[in-house]
């Protein structure tokens, strides 16, 4: 009960407003943290909120992936002005959180932006997201790195809903590569059918429920390919002690990891300036905003 309570309140806290000046500048800033506290790598517009396919309590972003012609991405989400009752129903019936309905996270954008920079890593492999949120890392996956799949998952059913809208509103830009959606709880067994599977796992601010570090680990060492080269790539910050905890739990499963500080040229370049106070970021703290970069191997 107490954990269903916490994340109840974690819900009420972190659900975006919606409102009349969604095209404004106050407007963009409130569909999602990534507009007002976000590193900013991606650019992104939120497209009119007359949009036909849109309803009251949804927006519709656009962004312009840097370096690959302008390959655009839209992605729907919802931002409602309160919290649903049926969000706290489905957190309790499937035993998850519900993060990923709120908005689009820092650290997906550092995530995705670091696949754009790692092209031939990706290509012609199996790749599938986890706690994926709204998309945006397996779609740029998608649609940039010639996959030949990618398979773009979250544990909570609302979220998985519109993974598959974003994965029909971009199919014209995935080519080659086949795209599809799936829920993926860490704590059960839907991932048997899928067991020894992919080449790489992406991840990003998957660690911070403690809770679910012993599942997500299993989900890991089910998913990679036992044969030939396969890893998990992870991004998130040391949140207190719950990235390390995570580690150890890796650790003890018997999988190995490397973890990084400096991954990027510029957004540690961007990491530094937010560090040093720029206004853009109010209250940046490294341990709760800067991602590191986790690889984990079998």
């Amino acid at each position: 009960m107490e954990n269903s309570s916490r994340k109840a309140s974690s819900l009420r806290c972190d659900l975006e407003i919606w409102c009349a000046d969604a095209q404004s500048e106050i407007g963009i800033k409130r569909i999602s943290r990534k507009a007002n506290q976000g590193f900013s790598l991606i650019p992104f517009c939120l497209l009119d909120n007359c949009h036909p396919q849109l309803k009251p309590t949804e927006a519709c972003v656009c962004y312009t992936l840097p370096n690959h012609t302008a390959t655009k991405l839209f992605l729907y989400q919802r931002v409602d002005n309160c919290a649903n009752l049926d969000d706290f129903k489905i957190c309790n019936t499937y035993d998850i959180d519900n993060t990923g309905l709120v908005c689009s996270w820092p650290s997906e954008e550092v995530l995705a932006y670091y696949c754009l920079s790692q092209l031939d890593l990706f290509r012609s492999k199996r790749v599938i997201e986890l706690g994926s949120g709204y998309g945006l890392a397996g779609l740029v996956i998608a649609a940039v790195t010639e996959a030949s799949e990618v398979v773009i998952s979250d544990g909570n059913p609302q979220v998985v809903d519109y993974i598959q809208r974003n994965i029909n509103a971009n199919s014209s830009v995935f080519g080659g590569t086949k795209v599809t959606s799936m829920m993926l709880h860490w704590n059960q067994e839907e991932a048997s059918d899928i067991s020894n599977s992919f080449d790489i796992i992406v991840a990003s601010d998957c660690t911070f429920f403690k809770e679910f570090h012993k599942g997500l680990v299993q989900t890991i060492k089910c998913l990679l390919k036992k044969e030939g080269p396969s890893e998990a790539i992870f991004f998130g910050p040391k949140r207190g002690k719950s990235l390390d905890e995570f580690l150890a739990e890796v650790k003890e499963s018997g999988l190995q990891f490397t973890m990084d500080e400096v991954y990027d040229t510029e957004v540690w370049r961007r990491h530094e300036r937010f560090i040093n106070n720029d206004a853009s970021w109010p209250n940046y703290e490294k341990d709760h905003c800067y991602p590191l970069l986790v690889r984990i191997t079998l």
